[in-house]
């Protein structure tokens, strides 16, 4: 028995394995192409989606036939039910192919016909007449884009909240617990560690803010305009009745009532959204760095926070404990700032009626949005949850602060509470012991004065 068996398609006959559910275009491009990362099964689902959608709305403006609307439905249900590594089998391209998609596409409906044909072989359902009916991958392909895009933001924006919640909490916590503030790498005035915390918090309210904000243009589909935007071939209210049903499907707001001349050449949305992950990775680069430098030590180092010992940290030196979950999130923010380079130069290349990068750029989205929400949820449950604070070492740092000397300027100015820090650094001395020794004030003014949790402007949380 032959291991494979022959179709043919416009350019002619292909071998194909035997038990391949795909078709001869699919072989062509797995034979042409094979270097790179497979096409994201999200996008293979999101097309499965779309094609189930538009076998109902072909049926109910009657350009196909009933028989091969349901049989195609019946043939898409099937395949989405498969596990991940099941439907993996018949999905074989790379992201590295023809940058319209149009290969995947055709794999998605050669797999499809193949399937319904196993199912009723009565009913013949052709690729491109049937499954493809009413589309093109011109269209199909960047409505995938957007809903998967879509659909990762969501769960980033869950994620970013989680890591929100937890260090609400600490912030809770340690409220009251004062500790020095730096700026410029130096010692300056201090702050709570709860204060320091809320900035934290902050920046990720802002981010989620953009992400949400941003997200909604995700939603608009280039469904209907087929080829160049004309929408030639695709019924009257075709596209409309596809955004209602991934609406339900993806329980997310899509509408078709976009200019699809846009939405073939520009994908601005997916641009600017990613815009939004990579300044969210930005902040999460500062918080985690923050995060692991105060950590830093336990001995040597800041030591001013203790973190979860989740591993050892050495091959050579017993007992040592490295700030891993930091290292982690830090290098996926990195990665992060490199893929908007891709997304901006991919976005820029529509070419007239078209942009042909776009399996590079919606992997290159897909692979951001998934780094960011595992890496964030790994960093708020092994690393910011079990965080607590030294508070000994941080009044410590407080006490042999000489930025405290801030409090004086009002009471005797800031030549001379300069010259009496400048004075406690020459001798190797505390600010207090240099402060009376200029005779400048008491020792009740400089315990009156120079209060630590007083310097915060501390209010209740």
């Amino acid at each position: 028995m032959s291991d494979y068996r022959i179709e043919e398609d416009t350019l002619g006959a292909v071998k194909i394995p035997v038990d391949a559910l795909w078709g001869a275009q699919t072989e062509r491009s797995r034979n042409n192409f094979s270097t790179g990362a497979k096409m994201p099964l999200e996008i293979i689902k999101a097309l499965l989606q779309i094609k189930k959608a538009a076998a109902i709305a072909n049926k109910e403006v009657q350009a196909i036939s009933a028989d091969k609307a349901d049989l195609i439905v019946e043939s898409i249900d099937q395949l989405l039910s498969l596990e991940d590594a099941d439907l993996r089998k018949d999905f074989p391209l790379v992201v590295y192919q023809t940058g319209s998609g149009t290969q995947t596409n055709m794999n998605v409906n050669e797999v499809v016909a193949h399937v319904a044909q196993r199912i009723n072989s009565k009913i013949e359902i052709l690729p491109n007449d049937d499954v493809n009916h009413g589309q093109s991958s011109n269209d199909i392909f960047p409505t995938a884009m957007n809903i998967t895009a879509a659909m990762a933001v969501d769960k980033l924006e869950e994620a970013t909240q989680h890591l929100i919640d937890e260090l609400k909490q600490k912030q809770a916590k340690y409220w009251k617990v004062v500790k020095i503030g730096r700026t410029h790498l130096q010692d300056a005035t201090p702050l709570t560690f709860g204060q320091e915390v809320s900035g934290w918090v902050s920046a990720l309210e802002h981010d989620l803010d953009y992400l949400k904000t941003l997200n909604k243009t995700l939603g608009e589909l280039a469904m209907g305009g087929t080829a160049v935007g004309t929408g030639l071939n695709a019924a009257p209210g075709f596209a409309d009745k596809i955004a209602d049903q991934m609406s339900q499907a993806y329980e997310h707001e899509f509408t078709a009532e976009t200019n699809k001349f846009y939405g073939l050449a520009a994908h601005s949305g997916l641009n600017v959204v990613h815009g939004a992950i990579k300044t969210l990775a930005s902040d999460l680069l500062k918080i985690a760095n923050d995060v692991r430098f105060l950590a830093s030590g336990p001995r040597s180092g800041y030591g001013e926070l203790n973190i979860p010992a989740n591993e050892p940290g050495s091959s050579i030196m017993p007992g040592k404990v490295n700030p891993t979950q930091a290292e982690a999130i830090t290098m996926a923010a990195v990665r992060v700032m490199g893929n908007d380079v891709t997304v901006n130069v991919a976005a820029s290349q529509g070419n007239f009626e078209m942009n042909v990068y776009k399996p590079v750029l919606i992997y290159t989205f897909l692979e951001s949005a998934e780094l960011l929400t595992g890496t964030m949820t790994s960093f708020a449950d092994k690393m910011i949850a079990g965080l607590t604070v030294n508070e000994k070492r941080m009044a410590e740092l407080v006490d042999q602060s000489l930025m405290t000397v801030t409090a004086l300027s009002p009471h005797i100015g800031y030549h001379e509470s300069a010259e009496i820090a400048q004075q406690a650094l020459h001798d190797g001395t505390t600010l207090k012991v240099a402060a009376l020794k200029s005779g400048k004030l008491t020792e009740e003014q400089f315990d009156k004065w120079v209060v630590p949790i007083d310097m915060t402007n501390i209010e209740e949380n």
